[in-house]
Order: structure tokens, then sequence, then C-alpha cells
């Protein structure tokens, strides 16, 4: 298990209702969180098997930018 993060434009509430169902719905996403209360929106996904790549690519389905850190 390894926990990547990434800079993201997901700033709110609305946003992360967003972003929510496609994550959760990612094969190798354990587990996810926004902290949109930080500048860089840091976006802490735990995988076992994801890269970072796939990571980006899977928020950028939901309309949203991520930056791994």
């Amino acid at each position: 298990m390894k926990d990547l993060q990434f800079k993201t434009n997901i700033n709110c509430g609305g946003c992360v209702s967003k972003v929510t169902p496609v994550l959760n719905a990612t094969e190798g996403v354990c587990e996810w969180n926004v902290d949109t209360t930080q500048k860089d929106k840091i976006l802490t996904v735990k995988t076992d098997s994801l890269s970072a790549d796939e990571v980006v690519a899977t928020v950028e389905k939901a309309g949203f930018k991520a930056q791994p850190l």
C-alpha cells in the first residue's frame, strides 16, 4: 500500500462531490481525501496498484487537474 499525493484544483465541497463517484469507482483506490484548506488542495490517494499517472488520468476524467508532488 502506498500514499500518492497530488496538487489539485479541487477546491470546494461541490468539486469534491463531483470527483467522489469517479475515484470511488476506480479499481485500486483504497482510500482518498482532499485537503481543501491547503492552498495546493492536496489529494492523498492510498492505493495498492495505481501509478501517479493513472490517478492523474482519473482526476482529469472527473474534470479536474492533478499534479504529482
